[in-house]
């Protein structure tokens, strides 16, 4: 088994353990919604970092998801009425 050669040193131990403190996190207000985020973050609220829009965020989606469906609705319910029509206006013949 390897034996270190000399003794080290009190100076050159405790350098080792100066860096292992708990550090304060930095916090910042987004440039857009003024929220709250650590620096260097992308806004969880509104997706944006450094004034570019850079992710959608879960309200955007639950909005796209809403307006998709509600269009695909108003197409179903349109085409029911033009297969309505076609078929009332055979049994008119």
């Amino acid at each position: 088994m390897p034996v270190p050669k000399r003794k080290t040193s009190k100076a050159r131990r405790d350098q080792r353990s100066s860096t292992k403190f708990i550090r304060a996190k930095c916090f910042v207000k987004c440039s857009n919604c003024e929220h709250t985020i650590t620096s260097h973050q992308i806004c969880e609220q509104c997706g944006f970092y450094k004034g570019r829009k850079i992710m959608v965020t879960k309200l955007e989606r639950a909005k796209n998801r809403k307006e998709t469906k509600q269009a695909l609705q108003a197409k179903r319910a349109q085409q029911q009425k033009d297969l309505e029509q076609q078929t009332s206006g055979k049994e008119g013949q």
